[in-house]
């Protein structure tokens, strides 16, 4: 299983820019759950590894799955440390063992039809969320 953050600063949304194989896509901050890890705790350390931020994990809000793998969505707030300062052996923003780059951005919410995002089924819903709120139910989305 994989836990990560969905996370609003302002009218952008921090995500995690991959270039991999020549092709440029962006992620949600998050990663693995550890075998001793809760997916919440998961999604606050990956939070700070690749973002630099200590978050809050407010609830579940997102549910997809990849490859028979589920991957959890949570939305969380910040509550310390500075954006872009993610201290994880991917954050170099070099090529990691042939992984590609990551590096973490903050893009606007209102682009988010602009860039290839995955799982592609979250930008429609977080562009209703920034403008009315999250919807109580977890979404199910079906990338």
């Amino acid at each position: 299983m994989r836990a990560a953050i969905i996370l609003f600063d302002g009218g952008s949304i921090a995500l995690i820019e991959r270039i991999r194989d020549g092709r440029r896509y962006y992620l949600f901050p998050g990663g693995q759950v550890g075998p001793d890890e809760t997916p919440e705790g998961a999604a606050a350390r990956e939070a700070l590894e690749e973002l630099g931020l200590d978050v809050e994990i407010n609830r579940l809000v997102a549910r997809a799955r990849f490859g028979g793998s589920e991957q959890r969505y949570y939305l969380a707030r910040k509550i310390g440390g500075v954006f872009g300062t993610g201290e994880g052996d991917e954050m170099t923003g070099a090529d990691v063992a042939g992984s590609g780059s990551y590096r973490a951005v903050l893009w606007p919410i209102g682009a988010l039809a602009t860039i290839e995002l995955r799982p592609a089924g979250l930008a429609g819903r977080i562009e209703r969320a920034a403008a009315r709120g999250w919807p109580d139910e977890v979404a199910e989305i079906a990338d």
